[in-house]
């Protein structure tokens, strides 16, 4: 059993391996007295539990997060895994191939509103 502040180690750790430290150092540059307890929930949870768990690789993790952000239209958070699923490893033609099926399972809709979010990153990491 870990404490909480072992958690928060740990997911300060993977969050930076994940997302890296500018976008990391941007967040708790930004966090205030009001967004503080979800900054540490979301370290701790999403990124000290979650992320940090063995049961998948960070490239398939990144693939179920790339579908969920995708399904859900949350665009600054789609981009943001697309620079991190670049990060794990995956291609761009894994990337692609996730949207696709975002695309039979979730309706084109869905996935061509992804493709063009997730083209911008594309284009500006390569």
């Amino acid at each position: 059993m870990m404490t909480d502040e072992e958690r928060a180690e740990q997911g300060m750790r993977v969050r930076r391996e994940v997302l890296g430290d500018d976008h990391v150092d941007r967040a708790v540059a930004s966090t205030t007295g009001f967004t503080a307890p979800f900054q540490d929930l979301i370290t701790r949870y999403a990124w000290g539990e979650i992320w940090s768990r063995p049961g998948l690789t960070r490239a398939e993790r990144s693939m179920i997060t790339l579908t969920a952000l995708a399904v859900l239209r949350q665009d600054a958070e789609l981009a943001m895994h697309v620079r991190a699923a670049l990060r794990n490893g995956l291609t761009v033609s894994q990337i692609q191939e996730v949207l696709l099926q975002v695309a039979i399972y979730a309706g084109v809709p869905a996935a061509n509103h992804a493709f063009a979010v997730a083209a911008k990153v594309i284009e500006s990491a390569t």
